[in-house]
């Protein structure tokens, strides 16, 4: 029975595929007949395929190149076929953009601010949305090429790598601070922080900063976390119970994908709306 449990299992990670590798690998080198042990082998890092003018390219990274070339084919497909008379596929996305663009308005109070930072939050959501989904997609992670000598999967979730994750932080941090100087102004927004006015400010606006910087570990260690870990708990049911659990498992990583995509773009819309508010209305 264990034997028809560890032959379903390794089907399902064919077909669906996981970063984090069901059977263990046999060494490069092995002698005929050594005996291959089993197991969960979970990879945090994103391993390297190949290099590019010895620039090493990673799993995660194609995968984000993927997603990329995916977001900008559809734009220009949909370009392509807008008309006056819009039909269902530019009606329904008219509408999401639309919805998004209202509430937006709504929160940044002014139409003007929420047009200009529109493309922003849209392709933060597309983005990690699209990438997350496709983490899913038959091949992804069960597709193996061999580098240096040891079979690797040519495709990761974008996510479930740490450079990725907190490189979006950064851009989302940046565009957060600068928003609030370009607004504001320097001294302004700088007078959020820097309070001498008395020592309770002075500590508060010392807080508030410290808090302003640990957004890059929480934007970048949320979204991370979530993805990784649901990897990890696929491998692990595919293992143990490989015929029923891993299924549903799988359909409620499908809908985390959709909320962190949702969970990110929003932060990074509110803490932009917080940014830009007065340091008197925002008390």
């Amino acid at each position: 029975m264990t034997g028809v449990l560890a032959q379903m299992g390794s089907f399902l990670h064919a077909v669906f595929g996981t970063a984090v590798a069901y059977a263990a690998e046999a060494a490069p080198h092995a002698e005929e007949g050594a005996e291959h042990a089993s197991g969960i082998h979970v990879v945090l890092k994103a391993e390297e395929v190949f290099r590019i003018f010895d620039f090493p390219i990673t799993n995660s990274l194609l995968m984000t190149w993927v997603t990329v070339a995916i977001l900008i084919g559809f734009a220009l497909f949909f370009r392509s076929k807008i008309a006056l008379i819009p039909g269902k596929l530019q009606a329904g996305v008219e509408m999401l953009f639309e919805g998004v663009l209202n509430y937006m308005t709504e929160t940044l109070e002014d139409e003007k601010l929420a047009r200009r930072f529109f493309p922003l939050i849209m392709t933060i959501f597309l983005f990690v949305f699209l990438a997350n989904e496709l983490a899913f997609l038959p091949g992804i992670g069960s597709l193996l090429v061999e580098h240096n000598g040891s079979l690797v999967p040519l495709f990761r979730a974008p996510a479930a790598d740490l450079n990725m994750t907190l490189a979006l932080a950064i851009i989302s941090f940046l565009v957060i601070e600068i928003s609030g100087v370009v607004i504001l102004g320097f001294f302004k927004y700088a007078g959020k922080y820097v309070n001498f006015s008395s020592p309770v400010n002075f500590v508060v606006g010392i807080i508030e900063l410290l808090s302003n910087v640990g957004r890059l570990i929480s934007f970048s260690f949320r979204l991370f976390g979530n993805v990784f870990a649901g990897e990890v708990m696929i491998a692990v049911a595919l293992f143990f119970v490989a015929y029923l659990l891993p299924v549903p498992l799988m359909a409620f990583e499908v809908f985390v994908g959709f909320i962190q995509a949702v969970v990110f773009s929003m932060l990074t819309l509110f803490f932009i709306k917080l940014s830009i508010m007065d340091p008197h209305e925002s008390h």
